[in-house]
């Protein structure tokens, strides 16, 4: 019995339609999925969107500078992403930071914890301002003044190294230097400028009126006095004597320039 001849037109017709079939079958499932990627992502965006940021430990860069280094990029106000991006990383190789740690406190909400290098002064080299730390080490160059942090004036060295010691004679002199430095933060003075003599004698700065301690006895008693006189000169310029300053004697006279 002769079978039954197909024309090449009906069997182009039949494959079609097994392909339709089976492209249908495959999109199906494609659609379906993305519908489900499309809801999670969307879920995500929604429920997972930083609305609250805390700041803290940031005295060289504003709230609003770190939070644009931190939530940068695609996605940078996503706790999720953010939570992925920085688990078990600090943000580091910034200028004068240590490091900064985030943390997800909630879905909308981080914390950015900043640890600032400490810096005890910086001095003036080759047109940068190169800041150092308690021990004398160069931690950062810049080109730009930090306020809060002052020049250190009269210390002879003819390089700088990054992340090496200044080369001073006399390395204690950075112990006076933080030392000084602790003091006016106790008191709550802001010095400009601390510059050392060749004699041994210091001098702070204030704006226009700079204080001549002399030899560095009595230092804490003299910058004691310091946050009472230095608010009652302001907008003034001149010298304040306080060479012969000790606790009993009081002496201290002010020179107009």
């Amino acid at each position: 019995m002769a079978g039954k001849k197909i024309s090449k037109k009906n069997a182009v017709r039949r494959t079609n339609r097994i392909s339709a079939g089976t492209m249908g079958k495959i999109m199906i499932p494609l659609i379906l999925l993305l519908i489900v990627l499309s809801g999670g992502y969307y879920y995500i965006i929604k429920n997972y969107t930083v609305h609250t940021v805390y700041v803290e430990g940031n005295i060289h860069y504003t709230n609003e500078e770190i939070m644009a280094m931190v939530m940068e990029g695609y996605y940078g106000n996503n706790s999720l992403f953010l939570s992925l991006k920085y688990k078990d990383r600090s943000v580091e190789n910034v200028p004068f930071v240590e490091k900064m740690d985030v943390s997800v406190v909630d879905p909308h909400t981080i914390k950015i914890e900043v640890y600032e290098k400490a810096l005890a002064g910086y001095v003036e080299y080759l047109d940068r301002f190169m800041y150092f730390d308690r021990d004398g080490i160069v931690v950062e160059s810049s080109t730009e003044r930090t306020n809060g942090i002052p020049l250190v004036a009269g210390l002879s060295f003819d390089h700088v190294v990054l992340y090496q010691p200044l080369p001073v004679e006399d390395m204690g002199i950075f112990q006076d230097i933080l030392n000084i430095t602790q003091l006016v933060n106790k008191y709550e003075l802001s010095v400009n400028r601390i510059y050392f003599g060749s004699d041994n004698t210091l001098t702070l700065y204030f704006g226009g009126v700079k204080a001549s301690l002399g030899k560095r006895e009595n230092l804490e008693e003299k910058i004691m006095e310091l946050q009472y006189m230095i608010p009652s000169l302001e907008g003034k310029s001149g010298t304040l004597r306080m060479e012969s300053y000790t606790e009993e004697t009081k002496t201290i006279t002010f020179e107009p320039d």
